[in-house]
């Protein structure tokens, strides 16, 4: 065929393409609007409102949005139109008083290659009933919430004082030693043992989870996501399977070896829970408790395990040294209270204003400031407009964290917005830091202990601050899935 033959026939199927495309955008539009969709702006053909949208953080596009079109309007990116909830009323009335019909995870082609629908965080339909009910019931087995993992926090953040301990006031970036004193917790119930810090391997599955959330937040990640026909090209997508590769062949040697030891009357990890289940139903063709299940409900747990904790406590490290008169007045608390003794989970209802500061810490920090995307899992009336089964809602949930009509100082640190006239602590419904509804966090339990233990420990050992010549902390965000502070050197001066 000569070579103009060839270009006639490309730019023949992509005028094609094109033209489908808009087709189908122009016939969506006007389906939506004669089933009374949410408003939004018009959408461009092929790109639908993506022009529109800050890739890196694409809820500052949405909080802007919401000013034009209210609480819940339209999007359209790619070629799916997505719903999305701005404001505590909105996502309180979606999440919580239509949790079912609000229940199923969106489709996000980058996880559905690897996941297949598989695991907890991001799979479907009766697969994620039953996956998230093992995993809450075996987590809960192995100690979350209880005086056995609390035990187990408190060995490690005792690990992590001596690492910081080490470094004799210097200054040090604490993201891997943060990172991995957290996810030893997880590791300890995912595998029945804690990995040190030094060890080769746990530097490395370390290093990838860090990278795979980095990538997630990538332009490259999201037109994937938006056009997955694009994943025959370079870019950080194929970066973030390789790391997941990488990442299972770890696990599968893992399960193997548990499997050569496998005992069902001690049942020493979570794996070894899975594996006695999948043992128990090997003739029900029908069971969810396959080896891919098991890959990824063990690569969920130990990411969010670890990632969101760990930068929960970075951010409340860098706050204090912001603010050094609220770690001083954390400090008084907790010598008044505790004293030099340890640390434990039952010191925080003690302690209203260092619970006060966690709490502001995480509302502000807002590490997931836009939750993994809802799908309506039947026709829904909400609000007024009519919602198809299966369409895309996001909820901002940076928008309740920071809702002026819930806190009293929504737009700065303070710990007051967790304390009343007294000095009590107050809780407030539009805390939301761990999603709402179904598809709440299942570890928030466990995260919620360790992030009281490993702050009140640290700041009893330590004064945190910024080393000599540096000006000033950056609360910048670098934007992308989670919401991370930037890498910064800090110094920790032994108080005893």
């Amino acid at each position: 065929m000569a070579a103009v033959d060839i270009i006639y026939s490309i730019t023949l199927a992509l005028m094609s393409v094109v033209t489908i495309l808009f087709l189908y955008n122009v016939l969506s539009g006007w389906t939506s609007m004669n089933k009374r969709f949410p408003p939004g702006p018009r959408p461009l053909p092929l790109i639908g409102n993506l022009h529109m949208l800050n890739l890196r953080k694409p809820y500052l596009t949405y909080l802007e949005l919401s000013k034009i079109y209210g609480p819940v309007f339209s999007v359209q990116v790619g070629m799916r139109k997505s719903v999305i909830l701005v404001g505590y009323e909105s996502i309180k009335d979606a999440l919580v008083n239509f949790a079912d019909e609000f229940a199923e995870r969106a489709y996000m082609p980058i996880f559905e290659k690897i996941d297949k629908g598989k695991g907890v965080i991001f799979s479907h339909g009766e697969n994620w009933k039953v996956m998230r009910r093992f995993a809450i019931m075996t987590l809960r087995d192995f100690g979350m919430g209880k005086k056995t993992i609390e035990d187990k926090i408190i060995e490690e953040s005792g690990f992590l004082n001596q690492r910081i301990e080490a470094f004799n006031g210097q200054p040090f970036d604490n993201i891997m030693i943060l990172n991995a004193s957290v996810a030893n917790i997880i590791v300890g119930i995912l595998l029945g043992r804690r990995m040190d810090f030094e060890d080769k391997t746990f530097q490395r599955l370390l290093f990838l989870l860090t990278e795979n959330v980095l990538l997630l937040g990538t332009s490259g990640v999201a037109i994937y996501n938006m056009y997955p026909i694009f994943g025959i090209f370079p870019g950080s997508h194929k970066e973030f399977f390789r790391n997941v590769e990488e990442l299972y062949a770890f696990l599968k040697k893992t399960f193997v070896e548990h499997m050569t030891h496998l005992d069902r009357e001690d049942q020493r990890s979570f794996i070894d829970a899975f594996l006695v289940r999948q043992k128990e139903e090997a003739d029900n063709p029908e069971s969810y408790f396959d080896n891919h299940n098991l890959t990824t409900l063990v690569r969920n747990l130990f990411a969010a395990g670890m990632e969101t904790t760990a930068t929960t406590i970075r951010w409340g490290l860098l706050m204090m040294i912001k603010y050094p008169k609220i770690q001083e007045k954390v400090q008084e608390e907790i010598s008044q209270t505790i004293g030099l003794a340890q640390p434990n989970y039952s010191h925080h209802g003690q302690m209203p204003y260092t619970n006060a500061v966690i709490h502001e810490i995480q509302r502000c920090g807002d590490i997931l400031p836009m939750t993994v995307a809802h799908e309506t899992t039947k026709d829904v009336n909400f609000r007024g407009y009519f919602l198809p089964k299966g369409t895309p809602v996001i909820p901002i949930i940076t928008s309740v964290l920071n809702d002026k009509t819930q806190y009293p100082y929504p737009d700065k640190f303070n710990p007051n917005n967790f304390l009343d006239s007294e000095g009590n602590f107050v809780k407030t419904d539009a805390f939301m830091p761990f999603g709402a509804g179904r598809r709440v966090c299942v570890g928030e339990t466990l995260a919620k202990m360790e992030l009281f233990i490993f702050f009140t420990s640290l700041l009893q050992k330590f004064t945190f601050h910024l080393p000599p010549g540096t000006s000033d902390v950056n609360l910048n965000s670098l934007g992308g899935f989670t919401n991370a502070p930037p890498p910064q050197m800090i110094c920790a001066v032994p108080r005893y």
